[in-house]
């Protein structure tokens, strides 16, 4: 006997400050965009090209609790400043990139790290260590310019693990949105996640997530 037939969302929606809702089209995801990361995960902080993965557009999501993943024992936290589209375009320079962000929150990159460097090691793509169900928790979308500077901080269970400053990015906002255009054709509703500070760790079931950028409304989970 077949199941139930369960009907995914037609459209994921951030809550923007001050009210309404913004419809989220893609998720591209920025690697290793601070130079102590990068080191952390044993890359070469060097101002190389940066590179890009994406999350499925449901993965994005804003509440108070978070399933904590089937199939990993390693669970990671990821803190980063997600830049959201208000326009689009291809070949963009950094000027023309920048006047294309709608808004800015806070949000994390959920990482399965287990099932990740089983990938790496074997040439194979990260679609299942980065692009699960819930893996891109995100704030409260706030319009106008996004921060340059300004702290970004991850704390488990009250005990801070992740420190930044926005201005410690190899890339820009500007900048990244600029080489994904190269890459994509980029609309309205696009997200991006622009990297992480060193101080990436395991979280387990029950712990509480409280993750900042600049001034930025805040974010605040618990694994359940």
């Amino acid at each position: 006997m077949s199941g139930p037939v369960i009907t995914p969302p037609l459209e994921t929606r951030l809550q923007i400050e001050g009210g309404g809702y913004f419809p989220v089209r893609r998720v591209y995801c920025v690697g290793r965009n601070y130079a102590d990361h990068t080191r952390e995960m044993g890359g070469d902080p060097h101002r190389e090209a940066p590179f890009f993965f994406s999350k499925p557009r449901d993965a994005v999501l804003q509440s108070e609790t978070i399933a904590y993943p089937p199939a990993t024992t390693d669970l990671h936290h990821e803190v980063e400043l997600v830049l959201a589209l208000g326009a689009g375009g291809m070949r963009l320079s950094p000027d023309e990139a920048l006047s294309r962000v709608y808004g800015a929150a806070v949000g994390v990159d959920l990482t399965r790290r287990d099932l990740q460097v089983d990938a790496k090691a074997a040439g194979r793509p990260w679609d299942a260590a980065k692009g699960f169900d819930q893996s891109a928790p995100i704030g409260m979308l706030r319009p106008g310019p996004a921060p340059e500077t300004g702290a970004i901080t991850l704390s488990v269970n009250g005990v801070q693990r992740q420190s930044g400053n926005l201005k410690q990015m190899i890339w820009s906002g500007a900048e990244i949105i600029a080489c994904l255009s190269i890459l994509f054709e980029l609309y309205p509703g696009d997200l991006i996640y622009t990297g992480t500070p060193a101080g990436v760790g395991a979280v387990a079931h029950g712990d509480v997530i409280d993750a900042h950028a600049a001034s930025l409304p805040a974010l605040r989970f618990e694994f359940v």
